[in-house]
C-alpha cells in the first residue's frame, strides 16, 4: 500500500531537499522512551494520535474507490486503471516540485556566487606573468601594503587638519563641516607592471605604472548646522599612471622631484553614502553625483600634475609643475564620406539619410564642429589647434553623431597617437570609423615650440595665407606662471581676502583658484593661450576677492614685451596697479612661436591676399596648410601586411599502425588503407591511400601560408580507407609557434587516441625574400625535390594591398556603383567587400597566393559593380615584380576599360628552402636521377626520438595520457590580447570526452561570455556541431577593449547541447570560468581546461 504524506515513520520516501549534504539523510522522528515513566499527554501526544487517525482516513478514503467497484459489479481491470492513473499523476507532481526546489536552489547559489565574485578584486597579474615591455613589479606592491597603515595615518591627518580648513572656508554654508570617520581599509593599491620609456632627454625617467585600486576606504563628513552625514564606503580606480623622475641631480638622492599624473581619464568608481543629503545643503544644490566624479576625474588628468621635490631649492619648481607641451598638433576636420544613413521617416519605411557632426578630443581637449544637415558626405573644413604634453601616450579622437532632438546617434571613431604625427610632420589621410561605416579626412599638422622671434613675420605672413575657420590660425602661445602675492589690500573691516586671479586675452579668461583669507597667497598654477599677433596683444591680469565685486590690483603687460626678452620669457615681480603701495604679484611668462618644420610646406614669398579654401578644388593653393592634398602615389599598408610564412609540410611515413580490415565476420584479420588529413591555418589537405599496409610511406610534400598568430596548431590525422565509414587510426598536433621559431621540424610523432602508431613528418619554415637572384636556383631545387603525388611546389609567396580605386564608371550615367574587386592568381582568388555607392571605394584589404612559376604567372584583377558586371580589370604579370627594385609595385594602376584606376602595391618573396637535402648544380644530375622517384628529402638521416623527448620539444603536451579529461569532459581554448588592434581574442578549438546524458550523443555548441556584464554585447557562441562528445570548432572570436580592463574581467564558457528540434531549452554539458588576470594573454597558449557543473569553477 502507499504510504502516505501524513506518515512520518520512515523518510525514504520524501525526497532530499537540494541543500541537505548527500551524505548526510534526514534523521528521523526519535521514538518515545517506553520505558521512561507515565508520562503527562501534552499537546505534542495530541497532535500525534491527531496525524495517526487522519491517516487512517485516509486510507479507508482510498479504499473507497474498491468497494463501489465491487458493488457495482465492475472488473478489476477499472480499479487498476485508476490506480495507474492517480499513481502517474502523483509521480508527475513530485518531479515538479523537485525540478522547482532544484531550480530555486541554483538561483540562489548563482547568486551567492556572483555577489561573492563581483566585488572581489582578482584583477592583478600572478607574478610569472611578463609582457615584453611591462615588467612585474611584485616588490613595489608588498612595500606599498607595509606602508599603506602609515599611509592612512598621513591621509587622516591631511583632511583633519588642511581639507577641513579649506572646506570651512569655501562655502558659508560649511562652517560646521568636519570629518567624523578617516580609514583607508586593509585592502592596498596594487602595481599590476610597469613600463620604462626611453627617456626624452638624459636628465629625466619615464615610468608608467599599470595601477588598478579596488579598496575598502571609507570617509565620513558631517555638516552639522544642517544635520547632514555623507562619506564614501568602497572606491575603485583603474588606469595607467604616468611617473617622470626629474631632474636628475649629481647628489642624493639623485632625483630631484616626482611628477604623476594620468595621460588618459582612469575608470573611477566611487560609492557614497549619503549623498542626497549632501546635495540638499544651500549652495550644492547645483551639483550632482555625475558632476562631481567629472571633477574628480579631471583633477588626475593631463595638464594637471602632482609635483613632490625631493630636495630643498629645488628650480624651476613652476616648469616641473607645468612643464611648456611638448608642441602643437593643427587639426583641419576637412570632411567625411560614407557614413551610415540613421533618419528614418513614416515609421522607418523611408530611408533618409544623416545630420552628421564631429567630436574633436586630446585628453581634456574638446571641440565640436557644426553641422551639416541631410548629408552622407559632409564637408566641415574647421580647423582646431590642440596642446600636446606627453609623447608617447596622448591620442587625437574624433567621434562622428548624427544630430537628433532626442539623442544623437553613433556613426563611427577614430583613434590615432600623436606620437605618429610627430614623425610625420604632416599626415594628410582618410581614417577609418570604427564601430561604424565611413572615413574621416584629416590633416594634422606637428607645430614645434621655437624660443626665437625671429621667425615670428615668418609664421605671420604664413599664417595670412591659411583659411582656417572658426578661429583664426595661432602664431604662438604664452604660459602664465602664476606664482604668488604680496601685501594686498584688506577687505572692510580688515579682514583678509579670498584672493583669486582672472586673466584675459582679447575674449579668453581663464581664472585661478581662491586661496581663502590671506592677503599674501600662493597659488602656483600654469595657463595657457593661444596668440594670433603677439605684437598687438596684451596680457590683463585682474586680482579680485572670489566674490569678484572687490579688485585687489590689476596689471596690463604688452606681449610684445617678450618678444625682446631672453629665451622670450619673463620672470620677475610685476607692480598692482589700483592696489596697495606694495602690492605685486610674482609670476614667470614664457612665450614660445608655433613652426611646421616640413618639408612638404612651402612658405610664401610675399603677402598674400587669403582665399577660401576650396573643398572640391584639387589644385593646392599656394600658402594654404589645408590645401586639398594631391592623391596619395603610394599605398599604406599596416605594419602586418607581407610579414606572412610559408609552412611545408613534407608527409613521409607511418609505422606500427592498428589493422582494422577484417574478413569473412571478422574471422581474418587484414591489415588497413591508410591516408593521412592535415589541417592548419583554416585549411586540409589529404594524402593519397596506401592499399594494405600498416608502415606506409606516402612522401608527400603541402604547402600553406601562415601568419605568427599564438595558439595555432598542425594537426594531422590518419584514417582507414573503407567503403562506407573511414575508420580512426590517430591523431597528433604540433604546435606551429614551435616551427616558426626553431624554422624546421623533422620528428616521429606517436599517434594518440590509439593503442599503436607513429608518424613521420618533417616541417620547415620558408620565409619569403625579396631577391629574384635566387629564383632559377629554387626552381631547380623544387623540380629535384618535387614528388610524383604532390602538387607542383611554390617558388615564391605573392603579397597583395588593394587599397583603393577612384574614377569608376557610373550606372546609367548618374548613379555611383557599388564595387568590389576580386584577386586571382590560377585557380586561387580572394574577393574584397562591397563599397556601397561610391565610384572611390576605399577596399584596404590584402591577400596573399603561392607561386610556381613567377615568370609566366600573373595576377588578374576585376573591379564589378553589385549587379551591374564588369568595371574594369587588370592583367599584372608576374615577370614586371621580377625585374622592380625588391620584387615590389607600388602605384596606380589603370584598369583596361579606359575608366578607372586602382591603388595597389604587390610585392614578391622568393621561397627558399634551407632544409631541402639537396643543392642546385646545373650540370650534376643526369636524366636517370631525374626518372626515379625522388626522395631526397627522405635521404636525410632520420632525426628519431623518444616520446618523452617530443612532449619537451612540443608546446602544449596536451595528449590524453599526460592530462586526463574530467568528468564532463574537457574544452580546449587559447586567449590572448592583441595590443596592436586592442583586442581581446580567444579561439574555441575542440571538446573531448563530453558527457552523454541520454540515449544518443549530445548536439554541443560553445558559449561565451565576458563578465560581469551579461548583455548580448560580450556573448559569443561558436556553431552547433551534430552527435558527437568530441566536437572540433577552431573559431575565432573578439572583444574591442583595453588591456587594462580585460584584466578585470573574467570569461565563462559553457558547453550546451539543443534538447531536441522543437524546444529551445539549451542542456548545459559543463563549464569553466577564466580569470583573465590569472592568464599569460601575451603568449596565447592553447590549453585543456577541465569542465565542472554550474557551481565550481574549471581548472587547466
Amino acid at each position: 500500500m502507499e504510504r502516505s504524506p501524513g506518515d512520518r515513520s520512515s523518510p525514504v520516501d520524501q525526497p532530499y531537499a537540494p541543500s541537505d549534504p548527500p551524505d548526510q539523510p534526514p534523521v528521523a522522528p526519535t521514538k518515545p522512551d517506553q520505558s521512561s515513566g507515565n508520562q503527562p499527554a501534552g499537546p505534542g501526544a495530541a497532535g500525534e494520535a491527531l496525524a495517526v487517525l487522519t491517516s487512517f482516513g485516509r486510507r479507508l478514503l482510498v479504499l473507497v474507490p474498491v468497494y463501489l467497484a465491487g458493488a457495482m459489479g465492475l472488473s478489476v481491470g477499472f480499479v487498476l486503471f485508476g490506480l495507474a492513473l492517480y499513481l502517474g499523476w502523483r509521480r508527475v507532481r513530485e518531479e515538479k516540485e523537485r525540478s522547482l526546489r532544484v531550480a530555486q536552489q541554483l538561483l540562489e547559489d548563482e547568486e551567492r556566487l556572483t555577489a561573492k565574485t563581483l566585488y572581489m578584486s582578482q584583477r592583478e597579474l600572478p607574478a610569472w606573468v611578463s609582457f615584453p615591455d611591462v615588467e612585474k613589479a611584485e616588490w613595489l606592491n608588498k612595500i606599498v601594503a607595509q606602508v599603506w597603515p602609515f599611509l592612512g595615518q598621513y591621509m587622516e591627518k591631511l583632511l583633519a587638519e588642511t581639507v577641513a580648513p579649506a572646506v570651512r572656508g569655501s562655502n558659508p554654508h560649511l562652517q560646521t563641516f568636519t570629518f567624523t570617520r578617516v580609514e583607508l581599509g586593509e585592502k592596498p593599491l596594487r602595481i599590476l607592471g610597469v613600463k620604462v620609456h626611453p627617456g626624452q632627454r638624459k636628465e629625466q625617467i619615464l615610468l608608467d605604472l599599470n595601477i588598478s585600486y579596488v579598496g575598502d576606504v571609507q570617509i565620513d563628513v558631517e555638516v552639522k548646522k544642517y544635520f547632514c552625514k555623507a562619506g564614501v564606503k568602497g572606491m575603485q580606480l583603474h588606469g595607467v599612471l604616468r611617473v617622470i623622475l626629474e631632474p636628475l641631480i649629481g647628489d642624493l638622492p639623485i632625483v630631484g622631484a616626482v611628477s604623476m599624473f594620468f595621460i588618459r581619464r582612469p575608470t573611477l568608481d566611487i560609492n557614497w553614502t549619503g549623498m542626497t543629503n549632501l546635495l540638499d545643503i544651500p549652495g550644492l544644490s547645483s551639483l550632482s553625483d555625475t558632476m562631481i566624479m567629472d571633477s574628480i576625474a579631471a583633477f588626475l588628468v593631463l595638464p594637471n600634475r602632482l609635483l613632490v621635490p625631493l630636495v630643498p631649492d629645488l628650480q624651476d619648481v613652476a616648469q616641473l609643475r607645468s612643464p611648456l607641451p611638448r608642441g602643437i598638433i593643427r587639426v583641419h576636420l576637412l570632411a567625411a564620406r560614407g557614413l551610415s544613413s540613421k533618419d528614418k521617416y513614416v515609421k522607418g519605411l523611408i530611408e533618409g539619410k544623416s545630420d552628421p557632426y564631429a567630436l574633436v578630443r586630446v585628453g581634456t581637449q574638446a571641440f565640436c564642429s557644426r553641422v551639416i544637415d541631410e548629408e552622407l558626405n559632409p564637408q566641415w573644413g574647421e580647423t582646431y589647434e590642440v596642446m600636446v604634453h606627453e609623447v608617447p601616450g596622448q591620442e587625437i579622437e574624433v567621434e562622428v553623431f548624427d544630430k537628433d532632438p532626442d539623442k544623437d546617434d553613433f556613426l563611427g571613431r577614430m583613434k590615432l597617437d600623436v606620437g605618429k604625427v610627430l614623425q610625420a610632420a604632416v599626415m594628410d589621410e582618410w581614417f577609418p570609423l570604427q564601430g561604424g561605416q565611413g572615413q574621416v579626412h584629416l590633416r594634422l599638422e606637428w607645430l614645434s615650440l621655437l624660443p626665437d622671434a625671429e621667425k615670428l613675420e615668418q609664421i605671420l605672413q604664413w599664417n595670412r595665407g591659411v583659411s582656417s575657420r572658426p578661429e583664426p590660425p595661432s602664431a604662438a602661445i604664452l604660459v602664465v606662471y602664476l606664482d604668488r602675492a604680496q601685501d594686498l589690500p584688506l577687505k572692510k573691516g580688515n579682514k583678509e581676502p579670498n584672493p583669486m586671479v582672472q586673466l584675459s586675452i582679447q575674449d579668453v579668461t581663464q581664472e585661478s583658484k581662491a586661496v581663502y583669507s590671506t592677503n599674501g597667497p600662493v597659488w602656483e598654477e600654469a595657463f595657457r593661450f593661444f596668440l594670433q599677433d603677439p605684437r598687438s596683444q596684451e596680457l590683463d591680469v585682474q586680482v579680485k576677492d572670489d566674490s569678484r565685486a572687490l579688485t585687489l590690483g590689476a596689471l596690463t603687460l604688452p606681449l610684445a614685451r617678450l618678444l625682446t626678452a631672453p629665451e622670450l620669457t619673463l620672470d620677475q615681480w610685476f607692480q598692482l596697479s589700483s592696489s596697495g603701495p606694495n602690492s605685486r604679484l610674482y609670476m614667470k611668462l614664457v612665450m614660445r612661436l608655433l613652426y611646421l618644420d616640413s618639408s612638404e610646406v612651402r612658405f610664401p614669398a610675399g603677402p598674400g591676399t587669403p582665399e577660401a579654401w576650396d573643398l572640391d578644388n584639387e589644385s593646392p593653393q599656394t600658402g594654404s596648410s589645408v590645401d586639398a592634398p594631391p592623391r596619395p602615389s603610394h599605398t599604406t599598408p599596416d605594419s602586418n601586411f607581407g610579414t606572412e610564412n610559408v609552412l611545408r609540410i613534407h608527409v613521409l611515413e607511418a609505422q606500427d599502425l592498428i589493422a582494422k580490415d577484417r574478413f569473412l565476420g571478422g574471422l581474418v584479420k587484414g591489415k588497413s588503407d591508410p591516408y593521412v588529413k592535415l589541417k592548419l591555418a583554416g585549411r586540409s589537405f589529404r594524402s593519397r591511400v596506401i592499399r594494405e599496409d600498416l608502415n606506409p610511406r606516402w612522401n608527400e610534400v603541402f604547402e600553406v601560408i601562415v601568419t605568427s598568430i599564438p595558439g595555432q596548431e598542425l594537426e594531422a590525422e590518419v584514417f582507414d580507407k573503407d567503403l562506407d565509414k573511414d575508420d580512426f587510426l590517430g591523431r597528433c598536433k604540433v604546435s606551429l609557434t614551435t616551427v616558426l621559431n626553431s624554422g624546421f621540424l623533422d620528428e616521429w610523432l606517436t599517434l594518440e587516441d590509439v593503442p599503436s602508431g607513429r608518424l613521420h613528418l618533417r616541417l620547415e619554415r620558408l620565409t619569403p625574400r625579396p631577391t629574384a637572384a635566387e629564383l632559377e636556383e629554387v626552381l631547380q631545387v623544387n623540380s629535384l625535390i618535387q614528388t610524383q603525388k604532390s602538387a607542383e611546389l611554390a617558388a615564391a609567396l605573392l603579397s597583395v594591398y588593394l587599397e583603393r580605386a577612384e574614377d569608376l564608371p557610373l550606372r546609367k550615367g548618374t548613379k555611383p556603383p557599388s564595387p568590389y574587386a576580386t584577386l586571382a592568381v590560377g585557380e586561387t582568388s580572394h574577393k574584397t567587400k562591397t563599397v556601397p555607392q561610391t565610384s572611390a571605394p576605399i577596399w584596404d584589404e590584402s591577400a596573399s597566393f603561392l607561386i610556381r612559376k613567377p615568370n609566366i604567372e600573373s595576377l588578374e584583377l576585376q573591379v564589378r559593380g553589385e549587379g551591374t558586371g564588369v568595371l574594369g580589370s587588370l592583367s599584372l604579370p608576374l615577370s614586371e615584380l621580377l625585374v622592380a627594385d625588391r620584387l615590389c609595385l607600388d602605384r596606380w594602376f589603370t584598369l583596361s576599360s579606359g575608366q578607372g584606376q586602382v591603388l595597389l602595391r604587390a610585392q614578391l618573396g622568393i621561397l627558399v628552402s634551407q632544409h631541402s637535402g639537396v643543392e642546385a648544380h646545373s650540370h650534376s644530375h643526369s636524366s636517370s636521377s631525374l626518372s626515379e622517384e625522388p626522395e631526397l628529402w627522405g635521404g636525410l638521416p632520420h632525426v628519431t626520438s623518444s616520446a618523452p623527448e617530443l612532449r619537451q620539444r612540443l608546446t602544449h603536451g596536451d595528449s590524453p595520457q599526460e592530462a586526463p579529461a574530467g568528468p564532463l569532459g574537457q574544452v580546449k581554448l587559447t586567449v590572448w590580447y592583441y595590443s596592436e588592434e586592442r583586442k581581446l581574442v580567444s579561439m574555441v578549438h575542440s571538446c573531448r570526452a563530453l558527457r552523454q546524458n541520454g540515449r544518443d550523443p549530445p548536439d554541443p555548441y560553445v558559449s561565451l561570455l565576458l563578465l560581469p556584464d551579461k548583455n548580448r554585447g560580450t556573448k559569443r557562441k561558436t556553431s552547433q556541431k551534430k552527435r558527437t562528445l568530441n566536437p572540433e570548432f577552431n573559431e575565432r572570436f573578439e572583444w574591442e577593449l583595453p588591456l587594462d580592463e580585460a584584466l578585470r574581467r573574467k570569461l565563462d564558457v559553457s558547453v550546451k547541447s539543443s534538447s531536441s528540434f522543437m524546444s529551445r531549452e539549451r542542456e548545459l554539458l559543463g563549464k569553466v570560468q577564466l580569470d583573465l588576470a590569472e592568464i599569460d594573454l601575451s603568449q596565447g597558449a592553447a590549453q585543456w581546461y577541465d569542465l565542472t557543473d554550474d557551481k565550481d569553477k574549471g581548472s587547466s
